[in-house]
């Protein structure tokens, strides 16, 4: 047989495979992280999500890579990490005390918060996949895959409400905000996101979502008029000191340094495959 015939099917091979683990990627980082966002805002001010989605996500990939040994991370660092899952906590508990933000308060807005925490194990392991999807594809194609994927569950979910909407009625705004969330908010970022996951590692990725809490709190009181409960804000300073302990202070050494790199060579050596 000739080799060149067998080598293009291992490629093709290859492809495939890494197509379908990009795909099912998707259904954790796009389907079921979104499902359970836009769920939790039904329920809870966007503020919650602003804060426990971004927090928590990075906590928990962290924590998951600590303890199956493939990380190291300096004291310093844990004790960022363990501060600002303590803010969570407290913010977590400060959710079932009141009214503010416009979307109700008491159990709502802890159900809503509880739907925010599910999205960050979502996203956390849509992290934690991407080295692995990376390893045979590049980000473009990944973030491509894995968001067809998760738009096509999301549209069977969606389908029952179609027939509900009038379509004619909907203002600009609405399909303003569409485009948005499908262009900026999915396409755009999920692709930035998983080039920083080839470059740096899913751990240092992940740390960059502590600056959403800033962005988000500032939007949704200027904009929405959304605010927090007393207990909250106390649990949102605490986060975010750990948060600035954490990105800022410690730096992952060891076996860390060794999975970036080869994610990063990995990368490359895609990019070559493809090129080729």
């Amino acid at each position: 047989a000739d080799p060149s015939v067998r080598d293009g099917g291992g490629r093709s091979g290859g492809r495939s495979r890494a197509a379908r683990r990009a795909a099912l990627a998707g259904v954790l980082g796009v389907f079921a992280y979104n499902g359970f966002f836009f769920w939790g805002l039904s329920l809870a001010p966007s503020l919650d999500a602003g804060i426990l989605i971004p927090v928590m996500s990075p906590v928990l990939t962290s924590l998951f890579l600590l303890v199956t040994g493939r990380e190291r991370a300096s004291g310093t660092r844990l004790a960022g990490l363990a501060l600002g899952l303590s803010g969570a906590v407290i913010f977590f508990l400060g959710a079932g005390g009141g009214t503010s933000g416009g979307t109700g308060g008491g159990g709502a807005r802890l159900a809503g918060d509880a739907l925010f925490l599910l999205s960050a194990v979502c996203w956390a392991a849509y992290t934690l996949a991407g080295p692995r999807v990376l390893a045979g594809i590049d980000p473009l194609r990944a973030t491509t895959y894995a968001t067809c994927a998760g738009a096509v569950l999301l549209g069977v979910m969606a389908a029952p409400d179609v027939p509900g909407v009038e379509w004619g009625e909907l203002p600009l705004g609405v399909w303003l905000n569409v485009a948005y969330l499908a262009l900026g908010a999915a396409a755009v970022a999920n692709l930035l996101y998983y080039k920083g996951v080839g470059a740096v590692g899913p751990a240092s990725a992940s740390l960059m979502m502590f600056t959403v809490p800033v962005v988000n709190t500032v939007c949704g009181t200027l904009f929405l008029g959304e605010s927090f409960e007393p207990v909250q804000a106390v649990g949102a300073a605490v986060l975010v000191v750990g948060a600035v302990i954490a990105a800022l202070r410690g730096r992952f050494t060891g076996r860390g340094a060794g999975l970036s790199a080869a994610g990063r060579r990995s990368a490359v050596g895609t990019r070559a495959d493809s090129e080729t």
